[in-house]
């Protein structure tokens, strides 16, 4: 649950990073998003890259306190 309001607000805030980024490649003061469903579309790919990050480091950092509290091998 908490990954899904992690990945919603850093999905959001990529949004400005990656339009700050581009405005500067192309030399553009301001960013048209053609509406709404656009600006949707892509906070929702950005939600779902995050949220895809934060379920592997979720998993990799549950397995790795696993493996320490396992000393049988």
């Amino acid at each position: 649950m908490i990954r899904a309001a992690v990945a919603g607000v850093v999905g959001f805030i990529l949004i400005f990073i990656e339009s700050m980024i581009v405005m500067k490649f192309k030399g553009y003061a301001t960013i048209e998003f053609g509406g709404l469903k656009p600006f949707i579309n892509v906070w929702a790919m950005n939600f779902f890259v995050v949220f895809a990050i934060l379920t592997q480091v979720t998993n990799w950092y549950v397995s790795r306190q696993s493996f320490k509290e396992d000393n049988s091998y």
